[in-house]
């Protein structure tokens, strides 16, 4: 079954840390891109970052470059999202998303490109 299961969400202070992290199972994870969005209140859902099956590929919107960090242990079927020097417009919910296996490898930067997604973590940064 498809799963993907994201935590580390939580309260900080505005140029705090916080990472997330996303446990797959190795049916959704195996062999794919695996990548982060977040949407905030009255808004569409964002691309931040994707990241390639072996890790050596990665891509980041403009608005987190520099800030934000993808990652993955494939051992262990979980990606990362390291997060820092947080802002008050980062507070959203954050998904994690994989593609369909037709497109396992593409490194898509929109919503429509990927097929499974978790159930979302609150990240609220406070000023």
């Amino acid at each position: 079954q498809v799963q993907l299961v994201e935590s580390g969400g939580g309260l900080v202070q505005t140029g705090g840390s916080l990472r997330l992290s996303c446990a797959a199972s190795e049916r959704t994870f195996s062999g794919r891109t695996m990548a982060w969005f977040r949407q905030a209140p009255g808004k569409e859902r964002a691309f931040l970052a994707a990241i390639s099956w072996g890790g050596g590929v990665t891509n980041y919107a403009d608005s987190v470059k520099g800030r934000f960090t993808i990652s993955r242990d494939n051992a262990k079927n979980t990606v990362y999202l390291q997060m820092n020097n947080l802002k008050a417009e980062d507070t959203a919910v954050y998904y994690c998303a994989a593609p369909r296996l037709s497109t396992a490898q593409a490194m898509g930067v929109t919503a429509g490109e990927y097929e499974y997604w978790g159930q979302g973590t609150q990240v609220t940064v406070s000023s």
